[in-house]
């Protein structure tokens, strides 16, 4: 902004008359030369662009990337890594998504690897799932290992590594697109570095590709006096609405969304804000219908647990953990049900989770599902429903966090977008 002094008579007043026009003059000249050079930029630009565009090969006509539920056949599929594997260092945000009876095991060993003898046998199991879907006709692609003991620093946090043992966790399909989740635990800040090598080659086939806005994970994302104790305390914070992130920005964990068309479900969690939530809301608008649910749950973390759509019309919800907003299931004629109660041991290991992983079932279509292979109890409700089960025994995989869903990301199914609520 040009600022001039009043001054006031005589030869003064002239002096400054003849300073403001010779600013002015200055000003629409330098404006005028800076518009020329622009639009000679521009067409420069335009002609740059126009034989890139002779040099550049079309989009091809089938993209390898395309999902839209979780039921349809599945043609294509990412599964994590268990190797390298990482306590996370025990931050409040860790704290807040863990069991009490944990904490002492993060503490002493935050930043370092988990059993090694346990990552082992994980290691094992994933690697039979794999041989498995392959054998189901499904193309497997892996994340890169990586060195998750490392030790890095932003301006706002310092932080070691995890895991890229689930990438449900972080990528999310939509139609042709992979959506890379910002997360929002400080350890796993850098984990997309272990799928970018795979998206790349998803974008050059023709896929869209979209990262989600990276938070800062300052101080202010998280209640640092976040009051838990005791499980009561988790089950008061909940129904309160109470949760370890903040609004301060955009945060998500992709797990908290599933898909059925048109129409995708998320809940807000101690990893997903409203901010977070909107984003995708807008971003993913006029085309797909995000709507929020909520549950009776003392720690939410990751809706596949919880609330897993298996099929049109057909959905497991947790009998722990009831949907408050069920009703809008069944109105639209969807069958509700509720799996028996999961058979794993109490003495068995699950440091980042509950027992309901036994829902947490991979569809390969509507008729077979991947399976725990000691849940024998969930094994009969499927098949009752006419479906077939492909047992997989992943017992110590499930100890970092996750089930079947968790610990894959379907990138591609032989299916069409439909809505199922209309």
């Amino acid at each position: 902004m040009l600022r001039v002094r009043c001054l006031r008579g005589g030869s003064r007043g002239a002096e400054a008359a003849h300073y403001i026009g010779s600013r002015l003059r200055g000003v629409f000249t330098g404006w005028v030369q800076r518009t020329f050079q622009s639009t000679q930029a521009a067409a420069a630009s335009q002609n740059t662009c126009a034989a890139d565009d002779k040099a550049t090969s079309p989009v091809p006509k089938d993209c390898l990337v395309c999902s839209y539920n979780e039921w349809d056949p599945l043609e294509e599929v990412i599964v994590g890594r268990a190797e390298n594997a990482c306590v996370p260092p025990f931050s409040v945000e860790v704290k807040a998504n863990t069991y009490e009876k944990y904490w002492g095991f993060y503490q002493k060993f935050g930043g370092q690897s988990f059993p090694k003898d346990h990552l082992k046998k994980a290691i094992a199991e994933i690697e039979e799932m794999c041989n498995i879907l392959k054998g189901e006709g499904v193309i497997v692609k892996r994340p890169d290992p990586i060195d998750w003991s490392v030790k890095y620093k932003t301006p706002d946090f310092e932080s070691t590594g995890m895991y890229a043992a689930m990438p449900r966790d972080i990528l999310l399909v939509v139609g042709n697109e992979i959506i890379e989740a910002p997360m929002a635990w400080r350890a796993r800040f850098f984990e997309y570095r272990a799928y970018r090598r795979l998206i790349k080659d998803y974008f050059n086939s023709g896929a869209k590709w979209t990262t989600a806005p990276k938070p800062t994970m300052a101080d202010e994302l998280y209640d640092q006096n976040y009051p838990i104790h005791s499980v009561e305390d988790r089950h008061k914070l909940a129904a309160q609405g109470k949760f370890v992130t903040t609004e301060f920005e955009p945060c998500f964990d992709a797990a908290d969304f599933i898909r059925a068309g048109r129409d995708i479900f998320v809940q807000r969690s101690q990893v997903t804000n409203y901010m977070g939530i909107e984003w995708m809301r807008r971003h993913l608008a006029p085309d797909y219908r995000v709507h929020v649910i909520s549950f009776k749950d003392p720690n939410p973390m990751h809706i596949d647990a919880t609330f897993n759509i298996i099929g049109p019309g057909l959905v497991l919800s947790n009998p722990d953990r009831p949907c408050h907003q069920i009703e809008l299931f069944k109105k639209a004629g969807w069958t509700v049900i509720q799996p028996p109660v999961p058979l794993i041991p109490d003495d068995h290991p699950l440091w980042m989770s509950s027992k309901w992983l036994s829902m947490n079932v991979l569809m390969l279509d509507e008729k077979r599902v991947m399976v725990d292979a000691n849940e024998t109890s969930i094994q009969k409700m499927f098949e009752k429903l006419g479906i077939s089960t492909i047992q997989v025994n992943i017992r110590h995989a499930n100890s970092l966090g996750g089930g079947f869903h968790c610990w894959t990301c379907d990138i591609r199914r032989r299916g069409t977008l439909q809505s199922y609520f209309d």
